[in-house]
């Protein structure tokens, strides 16, 4: 039950948590921001860290400027939107009131569901599970796929074929499979130079 489903009011949607920490993943790794994580994903990955976050309750529904009201009290001015999976939701009421507190808004998503919304950088981690749409394919800035296991690479490179040329291509190992894969990673980005190591540096340091 999702804001494209569900008729409520546009100036309202389901968070889960929101909280200002540092980005520990991808191309921004260490940059501080505020994150927003969207309650509702029907993805499914298995091995999801977050899985308190796929169901939407009514209870979760806040006001788009309370929000923007709360990140608005920290000096980062980077906002993430996240999930679950943020698109099942339409971002346009979010976004552009993020826009006009003077917010760069930064996307992670699966590409599964269309895009809505005004954003400055959009990360796409697609999932096997259900497949990113084209749209999502020409607007990444950064793909950034799991490696779970030798299969991903295969997996990888042809998520690779379909982005956009200036798209910054990241491998992040599973983080209960880290101690397998990333002698694999280190080696294939070796091998492969395009690609660029994403760690969960939030995890290392114990942060949100």
């Amino acid at each position: 039950m999702t804001n494209r489903t569900k008729g409520c009011n546009k100036d309202s949607i389901p968070v889960m948590e929101d909280f200002y920490t540092l980005q520990g993943e991808g191309f921004y790794g260490g940059n501080a921001a505020y994150f927003v994580r969207l309650a509702g994903c029907d993805v499914g990955c298995f091995w999801c860290d977050v899985k308190e976050s796929w169901e939407v309750k009514d209870s979760q529904y806040v006001t788009v400027d309370s929000i923007v009201e709360k990140a608005s009290k920290y000096p980062s001015r980077k906002v993430v939107i996240t999930g679950g999976e943020p698109f099942m939701h339409n971002l346009t009421s979010l976004t552009t009131a993020f826009k006009n507190a003077g917010f760069d808004i930064h996307a992670e998503t699966s590409g599964a569901y269309p895009y809505s919304g005004t954003f400055d950088w959009i990360c796409l981690s697609p999932k096997k599970f259900k497949e990113p749409l084209p749209e999502f394919l020409n607007r990444a800035n950064e793909l950034k796929i799991i490696i779970y296991n030798k299969s991903d690479f295969k997996w990888a490179e042809r998520y690779s074929q379909k982005t956009n040329s200036s798209c910054h291509l990241f491998l992040q190992p599973e983080w209960d499979k880290a101690k397998e894969m990333m002698p694999l990673i280190v080696d294939y980005v070796k091998e492969n130079p395009k690609w660029k190591v994403s760690l969960q540096t939030h995890k290392f340091i114990d942060i949100p």
